[in-house]
C-alpha cells in the first residue's frame, strides 16, 4: 500500500480495545491506534482519561486503504459493533469518555457519517446519539494499551465483552475481513 492511498478514520464507541480487535480484523487497515481525542488535555493519561475529567473519549485511529474498504464500510461496522443509541455509555463503561463519536478528518467524511447514521438508524429501537464532530486532536494511548486483545485475548474482559462483537462482526462483514 503505498502512502497516496492511505486514509484515516478516528472513532470513539466505549472501550478502544473493543473497537482495536475488530478493526484491525478487516482487509485495507493497514494500522489501528487506541487513544484519546476530543478533550481539552493535551496528551492525557488512561487514568486522567478514566476520571472523566479531560473531556476525551476512548477512540481508535484506524490508517486504511479506501480502495480496498470504504470510509462508509468501516462506519457500517462501527455502528454494529458498539450501541450507538445509549448517552455516554457502552455496557457496563459509563461516562463521557465512553461515548459514541466519530471524529472526522474532513468535509467528506462527516457527510459520509450522517448519511451511514441516516442508512443505520432504523436499524435501532431509540435515536442515535454518536455525535459527529472534527478531530481536534489524537493522543495515542500508551503501550499497554495497544493490541490489547491479541495480548491479552484469554482475560475474562476479552472473552466475556470483545469476542462477542468480533463475532459479530466477523458474522455481518465477513466480506469486509481480511484473508
Amino acid at each position: 500500500m503505498t502512502e497516496a492511498k492511505r486514509a484515516q478514520a478516528t472513532l470513539g464507541g466505549g472501550c478502544f480495545w473493543c473497537l482495536e480487535a475488530v478493526f484491525q480484523q478487516l482487509r485495507g487497515v493497514h494500522r489501528v491506534v487506541s487513544g484519546y481525542a476530543g478533550g481539552k488535555r493535551p496528551n492525557p493519561s488512561y487514568q486522567q482519561v478514566c476520571s472523566g475529567a479531560t473531556g476525551h473519549a476512548e477512540v481508535v485511529q484506524i490508517t486504511f486503504d479506501p480502495d480496498q474498504i470504504s470510509y462508509a464500510d468501516l462506519l457500517r461496522v462501527f455502528f454494529v459493533i458498539h450501541d450507538p443509541t445509549t448517552l455516554n455509555r457502552q455496557g457496563a463503561d459509563i461516562g463521557t469518555q465512553y461515548r459514541s463519536v466519530i471524529f472526522t478528518h474532513d468535509d467528506q467524511q462527516a457527510e459520509t457519517a450522517r448519511e451511514i447514521m441516516a442508512e443505520v438508524a432504523a436499524d435501532w429501537p431509540a435515536p442515535l446519539v454518536t455525535e459527529v464532530t472534527e478531530l481536534p486532536a489524537f493522543y495515542p494511548a500508551e503501550p499497554e494499551h495497544q493490541d490489547y486483545y491479541r495480548q491479552h485475548g484469554a482475560q475474562p474482559y476479552c472473552r466475556m465483552v470483545i469476542a462477542p462483537k468480533l463475532g459479530k462482526a466477523q458474522a455481518q462483514f465477513r466480506h469486509l475481513l481480511a484473508k
